[in-house]
């Protein structure tokens, strides 16, 4: 966990692979806890230290979260998620060059619970929800693409499954379609830029997380 931005009222840190947001039926300590402990060393706080989760990046995935230090950003926090006013960009390693360079991205989701997996349906079906994004090619290798991802709905594994959906699954992303998986359990899948107006002081905020260790992100981030 590395911390991008603070003031009173959020704290916004880079997530690795491997960490998770909140916390799961693996026991394993959740960024939440982290960024609480962090944050009661810090200012030596006694007693509960206050973290709002305000959203969520799976497990595999790495890049900017954004918590809140207090309950007014909280509840502010949400309802900007909510109407879609915290604007996300990802970068995404897919193994197959999309047939367009860049386009928008229209499916409807069906979320299955029992299999943590969502399906994407051209048009609308029962129990589906629509979600939409637009992408575009930033660099290329010999054997992968890399691809600037803008959410403009958010639906659980959107990215991963609507890239999969066009023929592009994300490196390491066994689930949607990916061919083998990375050594470290992670997918190459990066929430790298984030942008919002301040939900208590009304500043615009802009942050970018630096890029996950490895050579493929690395060859990419000369590139780019």
């Amino acid at each position: 966990m590395t911390v991008i931005y603070e003031d009173n009222h959020i704290i916004v840190v880079n997530k690795s692979s491997s960490e998770i947001v909140q916390g799961d039926k693996t026991g394993d300590v959740p960024l939440s806890e982290m960024v609480k402990a962090y944050l009661k060393e810090k200012y030596q706080k006694p007693g509960n230290v206050f973290v709002g989760v305000t959203h969520r990046l799976d497990r595999p995935v790495s890049g900017l979260v954004i918590f809140a230090k207090t309950s007014k950003a909280l509840s502010r926090l949400n309802e900007m998620f909510r109407t879609s006013d915290v604007h996300k960009v990802y970068w995404a390693i897919v193994k197959d060059a999309p047939k367009n360079p860049e386009g928008e991205l229209v499916h409807w989701l069906v979320r299955n619970e029992k299999q943590n997996k969502s399906y994407a349906y051209e048009r609308e079906v029962k129990d589906s929800k629509k979600a939409v994004l637009r992408y575009r090619t930033i660099g290329r290798s010999d054997n992968y693409s890399l691809l600037e991802v803008e959410l403009l709905t958010g639906r659980h594994h959107q990215i991963r499954c609507q890239l999969a959906k066009m023929g592009c699954p994300i490196k390491g992303d066994l689930k949607y379609g990916a061919a083998r998986s990375n050594p470290d359990g992670s997918i190459c899948l990066h929430a790298r830029r984030v942008h919002f107006v301040h939900p208590v002081s009304k500043m615009p905020i802009e942050l970018e997380a630096p890029l996950p260790a490895g050579n493929l992100w690395k060859a990419f981030e000369v590139e780019s």
